[in-house]
């Protein structure tokens, strides 16, 4: 009976340790937190322009920009993250990823307040997500990095940018 107990440990150690999430991330920051996504998922960083407001999208759908000749939608993730809404400056980035859509990848832009750093994160330093009560609350949650005492949040951007916004942005076109 021992010798179960400790090879089901060992096996929940070896999936934790395993689970592909180690790797380099960009990490950014939302007030006074800090946040990471997986480098391959990113396109582009580009600062703060002009964006056009789509009518009709949810508060947290800021609009669109056109980059090169591409009409990219942009996310507000103050707002789809339930925060406050903080005035623009010179730090303020929009960080374009690619994401799965239903008929192939598409590109979408999220509004941060500031770019930090790239950081390679080991996947024994990746815990899973926090129980926050109902797995909705952190089903965008990859994981929680520790990095040099700090704790960075690991966004899934396929499900930040879930049906539900996809659904918004292809009845709006």
């Amino acid at each position: 009976m021992e010798g179960k107990g400790m090879a089901a440990e060992q096996t929940a150690v070896t999936d934790s340790t395993e689970s592909g999430l180690g790797g380099k991330y960009l990490t950014f920051s939302l007030g006074s937190e800090e946040y990471g996504v997986e480098i391959m998922k990113i396109r582009e960083i580009i600062g703060i322009m002009e964006i056009t407001a789509v009518p009709h999208t949810p508060e947290y759908i800021k609009g669109v920009i056109n980059l090169r000749g591409r009409v990219i939608p942009i996310l507000e993730l103050r707002l789809r993250f339930n925060m406050a809404v903080k005035e623009y400056d010179d730090r303020t980035c929009i960080i374009v990823v690619e994401v799965n859509g239903p008929s192939g990848p598409i590109m979408i832009g999220m509004l941060v307040d500031s770019v930090s750093e790239v950081v390679n994160i080991d996947s024994a330093e990746i815990e899973p997500p926090p129980e926050f009560g109902t797995p909705t609350e952190s089903e965008n949650i990859l994981g929680m990095g520790k990095i040099k005492g700090n704790v960075k949040i690991l966004l899934d951007v396929d499900k930040i940018v879930g049906a539900g916004v996809l659904e918004h942005l292809e009845a709006s076109a």
